[in-house]
């Protein structure tokens, strides 16, 4: 069986702020929620949310032979995340302002899975980092992390919204699992809705991807057009309102630490730049996934290139 003592361990030696296991299970009431979402066409553009609904609600179609789920997250929270002055027209989403989290975590969760196959050789299992059909947020919950809020982001207890979350898959039970987070604490705040400036959040923990800033500034351009509140990469603002994350405390763990600050920057100093200076500035960092092209259309309020 595996430790989990052991493995919480390898999470913070990793540098995970937080890190709690679940049994892999089917996930019946969340596959039901979200085909009702794509019933309604809340994916918009995103069609790949369209794809592998079976394997999104149960982690065992996706790594043959899985037991148990490790989740880990890690705070990135900066200054940006605290939010923007009135009038600042190029805001950037703050965990965008440091190198791509998808390497970072990566590289962390490889870390623990090349010790845990090393101390158990007959232990196989995969990491994922959000770009696997997998219901993260939700195997969060159930491994004790937190809780879902009407913003539909896990809300972590310490760490507010602000963390990014990374899995392994291992083919063994484990010898004591975490306890599910039940309820919420949101309360009677309903800030994130209130503070959305798309009203894309219709309904508490439903989003409509067609109405999201971060969909419109990122992904392939929904086919309604919005105003984007002068955000040029993704969106902080159901964040930065959230009392959860306004009294969470700045990250600790360096790979985190922002590579430039959009506070500092102003439509001038984005659009006198040239390619090979974003690639200089930018180049580690999510920025690169839109590209320069797309976010000087985001700073003019037009649609960008897919």
């Amino acid at each position: 069986m595996l430790d989990h003592q052991y493995i919480k361990k390898l999470a913070a030696d990793a540098g995970f702020d937080l890190c709690g296991l679940a049994p892999c299970r089917h996930l019946v009431e969340n596959e039901s929620m979200l085909r009702a979402w794509l019933g309604k066409g809340y994916q918009s553009s995103l069609a790949y949310m369209e794809r592998n609904v079976e394997k999104r609600a149960d982690p065992r179609k996706l790594v043959e032979g899985a037991r148990t789920a490790v989740v880990c997250a890690v705070s990135y929270k900066n200054r940006a995340g605290e939010g923007y002055p009135p009038g600042h027209r190029t805001k950037v989403a703050s965990y965008a302002c440091a190198a791509d989290y998808h390497t970072t975590i990566k590289g962390m969760l490889g870390r623990m899975l090349d010790a845990l196959c090393a101390s158990r050789p007959d232990l196989s299992g995969r990491a994922f980092v959000d770009t696997a059909p997998l219901l993260e947020k939700q195997l969060a919950v159930e491994a004790g992390l937190g809780w879902i809020g009407r913003q539909s982001l896990l809300v972590t207890p310490r760490f507010g919204t602000y963390v990014l979350l990374g899995e392994l898959l291992l083919t063994d039970d484990a010898d004591a699992y975490d306890p599910p987070f039940e309820g919420s604490r949101c309360g009677r705040c309903h800030n994130c809705i209130e503070s959305c400036p798309t009203g894309a959040i219709v309904a508490p923990k439903v989003i409509d991807t067609g109405r999201c800033i971060s969909c419109h500034t990122i992904e392939k351009e929904p086919t309604e057009g919005i105003g984007l509140d002068g955000w040029i990469f993704g969106c902080d603002r159901c964040q930065s309102c959230c009392p959860h994350n306004q009294k969470a405390p700045m990250h600790t763990n360096p790979a985190f630490d922002p590579v430039f600050d959009p506070l500092a920057m102003d439509a001038e100093a984005w659009l006198a730049m040239d390619e090979t200076e974003f690639e200089a500035r930018m180049g580690t960092t999510p920025l690169t996934r839109s590209g320069l092209a797309r976010i000087r259309s985001n700073i003019a309020g037009t649609p960008g290139p897919e």
